[in-house]
């Protein structure tokens, strides 16, 4: 099927006065990607029923056109997310997406000093939206995961955990390889070095030390990175995001405490 700029301005919508803008990071005809605050959904979720503020409306009412989510981002985590801007475009993308043929990059701040690097083969079971099916989901099998990742800075704090004198820290670039859910702050939990911010995951004494000593209150988990094929050219297309500035101010909170 051929696109033109005319199948697509099919979907727009009406002019409105827009309250509330999000960072593009690269739009044309076909797709949008954006910069996604942390704390923000991508969409409405049974989980957060009384969530009123959604990425994909927001970003509709901002460019007056329908958008089409092809992956997601969990509602703490930052960074790059990505649109269709026509169904069919959604479904070619999310189709790289489920047969693992879109690179993607995060980093996080993490507890300890993780190896320089090193791959998490580690399958995980589904997790159930809701409470009534996870018994049914627990009796399937775990389905296989992997995460690479490499250590970028190590830092080392002045402050009690409540175990030692002071607290080692790090921060790792990852690549998911496959897409469970919460695929990376499982992983990380795995091997022993949970996320800093992780409420869910992570370890409550290191939250606490960053939220105190840094200012940090937010998961320390961001998407930088994606490298996918265009849907109409087919050609690579490589798209990078800054980290948000709360990300920002707690690396340059823990530059004095830089050991690599």
């Amino acid at each position: 099927m051929e696109y033109s700029d005319d199948t697509v301005s099919d979907n727009t919508l009406p002019e409105k006065t827009v309250s509330e803008q999000l960072d593009i990071i690269y739009q044309d005809a076909f797709i949008i990607a954006i910069h996604k605050p942390a704390g923000l959904l991508v969409h409405k979720s049974p989980i957060d029923k009384h969530e009123t503020r959604f990425a994909m409306k927001i970003l509709r009412d901002q460019i007056g056109q329908w958008v089409y989510p092809v992956h997601r981002l969990d509602k703490p985590t930052s960074g790059l997310l990505l649109f269709a801007l026509h169904p069919d475009i959604a479904s070619q993308v999310s189709q790289q997406f489920e047969h693992h043929l879109i690179q993607k990059e995060y980093q996080a701040i993490v507890r300890g000093y993780a190896p320089d690097e090193g791959c998490i083969n580690h399958a995980l079971k589904e997790i159930a939206v809701f409470k009534h099916l996870q018994k049914k989901i627990e009796q399937k099998a775990a389905k296989e995961a992997v995460t690479d990742f490499q250590r970028l800075q190590t830092f080392e704090l002045p402050y009690s955990d409540g175990r030692f004198d002071s607290s080692r820290y790090s921060l790792i670039k990852l690549q998911p390889k496959t897409g469970r859910k919460h695929q990376i702050r499982r992983h990380l939990k795995h091997i022993s070095h949970p996320i800093i911010g992780d409420v869910k995951y992570g370890k409550g004494e290191h939250n606490r030390l960053f939220n105190e000593h840094l200012s940090s209150h937010r998961l320390l988990l961001a998407a930088t990175k994606i490298s996918l094929t265009h849907p109409t050219t087919d050609e690579i297309l490589t798209l990078e995001c800054p980290l948000e500035t709360s990300f920002k101010n707690t690396l340059l909170a823990l530059k004095e405490f830089e050991t690599t």
